[in-house]
């Protein structure tokens, strides 16, 4: 049997930067800490700049001033963002000094989320490009959300997207997405996919792939079976794909209000984090992204029984 999925205690962190992106990324947490009765953290990091210039000296005092100030009022602004989306939520603010994805990794050991926007000014410009949104999702040790798409009511009937890979490192990610559907009162679509590119191009004729899908199928039946006896009111439905793992969840995403994805994969979702999928997904989902750490506390593999 299974263990539900137990979101940790900390708070929602949001990395803000007075951006329009970072103050979608906050108004979406806010839900979700209401939902996750938690308060929301609300972080900003940047770089103090220079001591110094050459042959001016004021001038360094001066740029650190208007850098200073100018965050400050992005995480004013984002205060304001937060207790305007849910005015009953515990917020907190950090003005924080120091390079944002080695603040935002040191800040996600207490998190039960850590939530970013999709694009950035400042310190966190550039976000998703690169290898800076790699880290930041390989570093952290919780779920991290990266809100894309415009903010919207998310009905009941939009779904959560979660893609499963077969392989015990997606569980973590198939808990998360089980309870996020279950607050929501959403159903679940669960996509697994198998490469057939995998098989030699001359020998693709001579494969009888019926087979072969219903085996796939069975692996996504059994990986779902645990959690499915945990959550028997979250309606479940199960695609199984030929190859077109980032295509297929990036059309899943337009409907969907949120995909979820392991940080680590096999076959088509291999290296969701380091490859062609991930950033596919990162970079043209319609909707928030959640990547889920094998290792995230609280998600016990399921085990059909």
């Amino acid at each position: 049997m299974s263990a539900r999925f137990a979101p940790a205690t900390g708070p929602v962190v949001v990395g803000v930067d007075g951006s329009d992106n970072a103050l979608t990324a906050v108004r979406w947490a806010a839900g979700e800490a209401r939902r996750r009765r938690a308060a929301v953290r609300l972080v900003t990091a940047y770089d103090d700049g220079p001591e110094h210039v050459v042959g001016i000296p004021a001038l360094g005092e001066q740029l650190r001033h208007e850098q200073r100030a100018a965050a400050r009022r992005g995480l004013a602004a984002a205060v304001a963002a937060a207790r305007a989306a849910e005015p009953d939520l515990v917020v907190e603010d950090e003005l924080r000094v120091g390079f944002p994805v080695g603040l935002l990794a040191e800040e996600a050991r207490r998190a039960q989320l850590l939530v970013v926007g999709s694009r950035g000014l400042g310190g966190l410009a550039g976000l998703l490009v690169g290898s800076v949104a790699v880290g930041l999702a390989g570093r952290a040790p919780c779920p991290v959300v990266v809100v894309r798409g415009e903010h919207r009511e998310t009905g009941a009937d939009r779904p959560v997207v979660v893609g499963v890979d077969g392989t015990p490192t997606s569980e973590a990610a198939i808990a998360f997405a089980y309870e996020a559907a279950a607050v929501r009162g959403a159903p679940l679509v669960a996509l697994h996919t198998w490469a057939a590119t995998e098989y030699a191009p001359g020998l693709a004729p001579l494969v009888e792939w019926d087979p072969i899908a219903a085996e796939e199928e069975e692996i996504l039946a059994e990986r779902l079976a645990g959690w499915g006896e945990k959550y028997p009111d979250v309606r479940v439905r199960r695609l199984v794909g030929r190859d077109g793992a980032a295509r297929a969840l990036v059309d899943l995403s337009a409907d969907a209000q949120l995909v979820v994805v392991g940080s680590r994969g096999r076959g088509a979702l291999l290296g969701m984090l380091l490859g062609s999928v991930s950033h596919a997904v990162l970079h043209r989902s319609h909707c928030p992204v959640a990547v889920v750490s094998p290792e995230t506390p609280g998600a016990t593999p399921a085990r059909a029984g």
